[in-house]
């Protein structure tokens, strides 16, 4: 059992992985004089320990307490390199546009036609009467750091964050609900499970739900010689191709080739042509989605599909939809051959049914039927396939009225799961308002605007309205008459207040990684002073190269004006940059900074600040790259020696770019001014500044969040359907609903396992 492994995933969850039993912690100890060291040296990360987590920390090694330093200081990034390219950057250097001008043209021309300056060691030499050099750690004019910084800021936190004590039982519990997460799981999530299936057989009892997890599991199936075992995770052809190209490309969502070529040439295209490299990518791209399997993988493949439980007409619909990819596949899998070979009947079939089509699809059937504006056979249809039908309700309402349509829906809703019920109520009020953006977000990151629907105009506000309401009552029905068939023996129940601003996980896919929490997209965040300082770090374990990383802030002032903080603009009302830097030193990486000052953005009429991240170099965001932002409600040091500002016990919230990243920027909070909180939410899209974070999207992505069903409110239904008295307090309750308790996001979607 590696116990590294395990402490980084309990601190994801606010708590302390140790290796002993409960039963064992002498709860009246004192604490020995390497525990008191060691609580001091969580304090300086910005952690503080439960009682309990206190007198366990007594049964463990002084080896083992320094291992869990370590651990937690590789987390936190204290051993990195956090100097930015500014000394002491709360104060502005004063740069302008016109000391580049001057700085090209003197570097164009040399010293020869007499300018007189300092040349630095990158080569470039920095006119007298221009930059400040004094005040740089690096190069102006490039961007190229000559210093690193070897320390960080510690201590300086008003809050500390409690750390839980996890045993090897509150592991397995973790990983247990991983597995049977009601919902997609999200970056975080999926890194976490990875890990612990690393650590944890799988239970044999183990009910996986969700599609994208049982690929995680296949996978290591697969790599322990396996696969047989996962044919009974694997029910349909397209489950098949979803492993296959999941193995292939790395995603557990089926993407296009063609799109995966297209994102490609868009990630390495630049504004520069001389360094646009988008055609050289795309072709690379289609050379890496060649398909080439060895005999040992073609025969495993032949196997699951000659298992799948499905008639060959049934299987042959199913592939319908991916048919070019599945030509593909068939032929590099050599399915055909093994489809002669003895055993292989029911493949055979599959094949034969396939290649000559001799199958009519249901999704053809319902388009013919709704073309001929035929309701009565459409709906028939429609609750055949339940899922298929809640994903085409409101469009349903429209065509054919939502009196019919939602009397057909609601003989079929309580076989649905619940997140789709609650994604219709989330959906309902945006979908039905004939003036909102709506968001569709891709996994490629490019975040589109979708057009209202054209039917919407056939009916007038009233009749918007009360499809609205119709939509509500019958989720909230669905949901109250599930809880209610749930045998529970408890009486009353607390909800933390925090609960009622973190959204239920429904429809939003993160695909970063949280290190230090485990966060809701949507939570909202309080700001404890008049400052809030973003952060973004890049480039660790690289090689020093050029690599070039933007932080950026978007302000909106009234009227709809906008400030930037970018590298292009260092200051602006209410906020400072430390500088752009565009090439990383070796291994340790480097960072940037922006300070928002609460009370000059406050003075500015700012309402909305937006919080950005963007490769500018060609490709997507750096694997590892780290953004986030502390605040404190004392004033936060910058070191005038080196312009550090980094103090891990101040970082509210990070996130770090995983390996599947494949966006090329990123919105990853916006800070409300007015009510001083931060809004945790994560928009991808494709542009090399922060010019390409459409603030329209930023703005429907946030009334998406503000829609969407609270877990306090989604408790509240629960407590409604099952007669549960509310109290004030989590120790008076028989069922207590905690903050600590939504840090685990897969416990909280238990709350939609539930049916009737």
């Amino acid at each position: 059992m590696n116990n590294d492994t395990l402490t980084r995933v309990a601190l994801r969850y606010r708590a302390m992985f140790l290796n002993i039993d409960r039963e064992d912690i002498n709860m009246n100890s004192e604490a020995s004089v390497p525990v008191l060291a060691f609580v001091a040296r969580l304090k300086e990360n910005g952690f503080c320990v439960s009682e309990e987590l206190l007198h366990a920390l007594n049964a463990v090694s002084v080896n083992r307490l320094a291992e869990i330093t370590e651990c937690i200081n590789d987390v936190m990034g204290v051993k990195l390199n956090w100097a930015p390219l500014v000394k002491g950057w709360d104060v502005p250097t004063g740069e302008t546009l016109a000391d580049h001008i001057v700085t090209l043209i003197a570097n164009f021309f040399g010293k020869e036609a007499g300018f007189k300056g300092t040349t630095l060691p990158c080569g470039h030499l920095i006119p007298e009467g221009t930059f400040p050099i004094e005040r740089y750690n690096g190069c102006p004019f490039c961007g190229t750091p000559f210093k690193t910084a070897d320390f960080v800021y510690k201590g300086q936190a008003s809050k500390l964050k409690e750390l839980r004590l996890f045993t090897v039982d509150d592991m397995k519990q973790v990983f247990e609900s991983l597995l049977a997460s009601a919902t997609p799981l999200d970056g975080t999530q999926k890194d976490s499970l990875e890990m612990l299936l690393q650590e944890f057989p799988l239970p044999e009892d183990a009910e996986i739900t969700m599609k994208e997890t049982a690929m995680l599991v296949i996978k290591l199936l697969v790599e322990q010689d396996k696969a047989d075992e996962a044919s009974k995770l694997l029910k349909t052809p397209t489950d098949v191709l979803r492993y296959l190209w999941y193995e292939k490309v790395g995603y557990v969502q089926i993407i296009e080739p063609k799109t995966l070529v297209a994102h490609s040439r868009k990630l390495y295209s630049h504004i520069w042509e001389p360094l646009d490299r988008g055609a050289d990518a795309a072709l690379e791209m289609k050379k890496k989605l060649m398909l080439k399997y060895d005999r040992k993988a073609c025969l495993r493949v032949a196997r699951w599909m000659n298992a799948i439980p499905m008639t060959a007409r049934q299987a042959a619909e199913n592939m319908n939809s991916k048919r070019g990819m599945w030509v593909r596949m068939i032929r590099a899998l050599r399915l055909s051959e093994y489809s002669h070979r003895k055993g292989f009947d029911h493949l055979a079939g599959i094949l034969d049914v396939f290649y000559r089509q001799d199958y009519s699809t249901w999704q053809g059937r319902v388009d013919k039927a709704r073309s001929e504006n035929d309701a009565d056979k459409t709906l028939e249809l429609l609750k055949e396939r339940p899922g298929l039908f809640a994903r085409c309700l409101f469009a349903s309402m429209l065509r054919f009225g939502s009196d019919k349509v939602l009397a057909a829906f609601e003989e079929v809703a309580d076989k649905l799961p619940s997140r789709l019920l609650l994604s219709l109520g989330n959906a309902a009020e945006a979908y039905f308002d004939p003036n909102e953006v709506r968001l569709a977000r891709p996994i490629t990151g490019v975040t589109h605007n979708i057009e209202p629907n054209k039917l919407l105009a056939l009916y007038d506000d009233e009749a918007r309205k009360t499809m609205v309401e119709a939509v509500n009552d019958l989720y909230r029905s669905s949901m109250e008459r599930r809880f209610a068939a749930q045998q529970t023996e408890a009486k009353t129940i607390f909800i933390d207040s925090s609960l009622y601003n973190i959204p239920v996980s429904v429809g939003d896919r993160s695909s970063t990684i949280q290190d230090t929490s485990c966060a809701l997209m949507g939570t909202h965040f309080p700001v404890s002073g008049d400052a809030v300082r973003l952060f973004m770090q890049w480039g660790k374990g690289l090689h020093a190269r050029h690599l070039d990383m933007d932080l950026s802030a978007r302000i909106e002032l009234a009227d709809n004006k906008i400030e930037e903080c970018a590298y292009y603009k260092l200051t602006c009302a209410g906020a400072k940059h430390s500088g752009d830097i565009r090439s990383i030193p070796e291994m340790v990486g480097t960072a940037e900074y922006i300070e928002l000052s609460l009370p000059e953005l406050e003075k500015a009429g700012a309402t909305y600040v937006a919080f950005t991240c963007n490769a500018y170099s060609v490709g997507a965001l750096s694997i590892n790259l780290v953004v986030g932002w502390m605040d404190s409600a004392y004033p936060m040091k910058v070191s005038e020696e080196n312009g550090v500002a980094y103090d891990p016990s101040c970082v509210q919230h990070s996130v770090r770019i995983s390996e599947g990243n494949l966006s090329k920027g990123l919105v990853f909070g916006v800070l409300d001014v007015a009510k001083r909180e931060i809004i945790w939410l994560e928009m991808p899209f494709t542009a090399q500044t922060m010019r390409g974070a459409d603030g329209e999207s930023i703005k429907a992505l946030l009334h998406k969040l503000e829609a969407k069903l609270s877990v306090g409110k989604l408790l509240e239904i629960k407590a409604k359907a099952q007669n549960l008295t509310m109290v004030e307090h989590a120790d008076d309750a028989d069922e207590a609903y905690t903050y600590e308790w939504a840090l685990n996001p897969a416990e909280v979607t238990k709350l939609l396992t539930t049916n009737v």
